[in-house]
């Protein structure tokens, strides 16, 4: 079942960033479905937190997208050459957004190896958030697209989540500081980083 707009528009986007650890984040690009379960996530909770890209109520072109309602991808390009997937939440004009940082494979497995160049999975293959977007094909092109319908994309592409029959026990999440936001102060020390533990 494909997640609601009403799991993103809450107003914690801390405990929404740990409920989607266990969630399946799917794609299909250019016809071709691939997925992975949700492992690895973190939380910005929009103009109060100094690592957020909205921090201060930033708003810029590529900010915008952070403003729309829950259930909005924000994907963006990063140092030119990862494209990073987040998830927007909240009601529409706070921009809180959950960057999924990692994902175990699921369908498609030879579809991300052909899409990364490797012959076979390892033990981090979908770790980090630009291998999550490589792997399952996702470009900053497609920020904006709505997350709560399965073909909400241009001509075949499509982003969703949905419910996966994956059971996450609280014992399993390893809650952490998040990572390369050192120069935010004092956010930089906020437990905002979930990472399932299997």
């Amino acid at each position: 079942m494909v997640l609601s707009r009403e799991f993103y528009t809450r107003p914690d986007v801390v405990q929404i960033a740990r409920e989607l650890l266990g969630k399946q984040l799917c794609s299909i690009i250019r016809g071709k479905f691939t997925s992975g379960i949700i492992s690895e996530t973190e939380a910005y909770a929009g103009v109060t937190d100094r690592a957020s890209h909205a921090y201060g109520n930033r708003r810029t072109g590529r900010t915008e997208i952070m403003y729309k309602t829950g259930g909005t991808g924000y994907i963006y390009l990063c140092y030119g050459v990862h494209s990073l997937f987040n998830v927007v939440t909240n009601i529409e004009g706070i921009p809180h957004a959950v960057l999924i940082r990692g994902i175990i494979p699921g369908e498609g497995v030879p579809l991300m190896l052909q899409r990364t160049r490797k012959n076979n999975l390892t033990k981090n293959f979908g770790i980090g958030p630009g291998n999550v977007t490589k792997v399952l094909g996702i470009h900053f092109s497609m920020t904006g697209i709505d997350l709560t319908i399965k073909n909400a994309g241009t001509g075949n592409d499509a982003i969703w989540l949905e419910e996966k029959n994956y059971k996450v026990n609280d014992s399993e999440i390893l809650t952490t500081t998040r990572i390369g936001v050192q120069y935010s102060g004092e956010a930089a020390k906020f437990p905002y980083r979930f990472v399932l533990n299997k």
